[in-house]
């Protein structure tokens, strides 16, 4: 069995069993989580455990996601494909992928910049256009192509950042790990006449969200 048969039956046991068996149901959001080469995202020393169900490091104390984790978050967006998004925190480019498949347009923030040039060969590798990437204090959101009809940001944060809020559009989705430094919880928030419409998920860990309205660094 040559590797990309591997990876091929690894992505698809990954999908079955982590995704679906944990409630995941947008045949959209499958299709693009089977689609999507995981393996081709991570390092190569950790390419063999692309599809273990954990973040895997990839350089710089930042990681990629769960796979749960990304598949989830994405559901909750509920993107039908005209939206405009705004990604904070673009690490290896992996989910940034699976938005970019679903979406008119992603714009990816991250503070990193040797991260987001290696994500943007990563998606490039990838043959995926719809994609903008910015290197940025992500907690301020980008306000140059602001308002965006999801935002999704993929670590954790005290509170929501007032900035990225303001950009959402009215009736838009953000999902968002709020929390401590050590566990958050995954969030909903709408913006319904200008407010916060807060909706609660389960608990989750991610790395800490650092800028500006965010945490600091040390």
């Amino acid at each position: 069995m040559n590797q990309k048969h591997d990876f091929d039956l690894a992505r698809e046991r990954m999908v079955r069993q982590q995704i679906e068996a944990r409630g995941v149901s947008n045949p959209v959001v499958l299709a693009v989580m089977r689609e999507v080469q995981r393996h081709l995202f991570v390092p190569e020393a950790y390419q063999a455990r692309a599809y273990d169900d954990c973040p895997l490091p990839i350089g710089h104390g930042q990681t990629i996601s769960q796979p749960y984790m990304v598949a989830v978050m994405t559901e909750l967006l509920k993107l039908k494909g005209h939206e405009k998004v705004l990604e904070l925190g673009t690490g290896s480019g992996y989910q940034a992928s699976i938005l970019a498949r679903l979406a008119r347009w992603v714009y990816t923030l991250d503070r990193i910049p040797e991260l987001s040039e290696k994500a943007h060969r990563n998606t490039d590798a990838c043959g995926i256009t719809n994609l903008t990437f910015i290197v940025a204090d992500g907690t301020k959101g980008w306000p140059n192509e602001a308002p965006y009809d999801a935002i999704l940001i993929t670590a954790g944060a005290p509170t929501v950042p007032e900035p990225v809020f303001d950009q959402l559009s009215e009736g838009g989705r953000m999902v968002i790990p709020v929390g401590d430094r050590f566990s958050q919880t995954l969030r909903v928030v709408q913006k319904k006449q200008g407010l916060k419409k807060v909706e609660s998920y389960f608990e989750c860990r991610f790395v800490d969200l650092v800028g500006e309205h965010g945490w600091s660094e040390t």
